[in-house]
């Protein structure tokens, strides 16, 4: 009898495992059918289509393990930042970070740095400042498959003709245009008084004789001794973008809608001397754009732990303070509007580190009229 009972103990104790381990499995099926239904649903949005079955599930296995992290980063509640599931959710990382367009790696010739720095006594400063606002940046643009990051090439300083020459990092993608061009933008709408939207793919296809190569890489500043010498740029309704190298349409880049003087660069890491550029136009920056938090931002004020190994350039066009009293840059970036605040980012300002965030006051520059 005893021996009944024990058995009967076991064989209830083995169901409630077997009905146990059954709702489990149940649940991760109902999970991965509903994951799967958010990867549908994200792919109508975004127009991705994938060559076969087999990249499908690969890119489903990553764009689950993309929407775990962003669920458990925003339920974590502990940051001053929100992540977002945008158009790169279906890549990794890595993926991510690497040039969309297959980048094989070169060197940076040596560049010139400025020695002026035309801001430098400014005193005051505004507490906020917002270029958006006084018609001086242009829409969010997307730069797309032209990709997007830099490689590292030298970080050696030396004295040259009584100049600062520092070997710089190249910008890998046309990023490097981008920031160029709003920065510019910036500048003539405020000189001129008439914002115009100017052509990113000009420069990628007719500043080509230095370090500048179109998708595959190209500085800032280069870009604004392109504008000089080929005195302006043509309007983007002029010359659109396309998102790929092109031939130069000389008819079209002799065309000038807007042009500047010069450029100058901001002392480098000070952040101070940043915020005076900032305080009177929209200044081109380079940042360390790679990590997840960074791929996935979605709002707030960005306080992610990121490095100083710049691989992005974008245009800071404001600053200001949150509600929370965190001290930010309003940043524009050129990956679309579904990205970050309908395109923007807010990076926290006047950290511990000289560098600023991401190392956003390294290496900044402006165009002069």
């Amino acid at each position: 009898m005893v021996a009944k009972k024990h058995f009967n103990h076991i064989s209830l104790a083995m169901l409630l495992c077997m009905t146990f381990l059954a709702f489990q499995v149940t649940c991760r099926t109902l999970q991965d059918a509903s994951m799967y239904e958010r990867h549908e649903q994200w792919m109508t949005r975004y127009g991705k289509v994938y060559k076969d079955p087999q990249e499908r599930e690969k890119r489903f296995r990553v764009f689950k393990e993309n929407v775990n992290y962003i669920e458990a980063f925003n339920n974590a509640a502990n940051k001053s930042y929100k992540l977002g599931i945008n158009q790169f959710a279906d890549l990794t990382n890595k993926e991510f970070i690497a040039p969309r367009n297959g980048f094989k790696g070169h060197m940076c010739s040596s560049i010139i740095r400025t020695t002026t720095f035309k801001f430098e006594n400014v005193t005051a400063t505004p507490s906020t400042v917002d270029w958006r606002q006084k018609g001086a940046v242009t829409p969010i643009k997307d730069q797309g498959q032209c990709g997007k990051f830099l490689i590292i090439c030298f970080t050696n300083q030396i004295k040259l003709n009584g100049y600062l020459t520092t070997n710089l990092p190249c910008i890998v993608g046309c990023c490097w245009a981008f920031s160029a061009v709003a920065a510019t933008e910036g500048i003539h709408a405020l000189s001129a008084g008439k914002l115009i939207s100017l052509s990113e793919q000009e420069l990628v296809d007719c500043d080509t004789k230095g370090v500048d190569q179109g998708c595959e890489g190209g500085l800032m500043d280069d870009a604004f001794k392109f504008i000089i010498q080929n005195h302006g740029l043509n309007t983007e309704a002029n010359y659109p973008y396309k998102g790929v190298d092109g031939k130069c349409n000389a008819n079209e880049a002799a065309k000038n809608a807007a042009t500047i003087t010069g450029y100058e660069d901001v002392p480098a890491n000070n952040e101070m001397a940043l915020q005076k550029a900032v305080a009177n136009q929209p200044v081109s920056v380079a940042i360390d754009a790679s990590g997840s938090d960074f791929q996935f931002y979605k709002s707030g004020v960005f306080t992610g732990s990121c490095g100083t190994e710049l691989d992005h350039g974008v245009t800071a066009v404001g600053y200001g303070v949150s509600d929370d009293g965190t001290e930010y840059w309003l940043v524009k970036n050129s990956w679309g509007t579904e990205w970050g605040e309908e395109g923007y980012i807010r990076m926290q300002r006047g950290v511990d580190s000289e560098e600023g965030l991401c190392g956003i006051a390294m290496q900044a520059s402006y165009p002069t009229a």
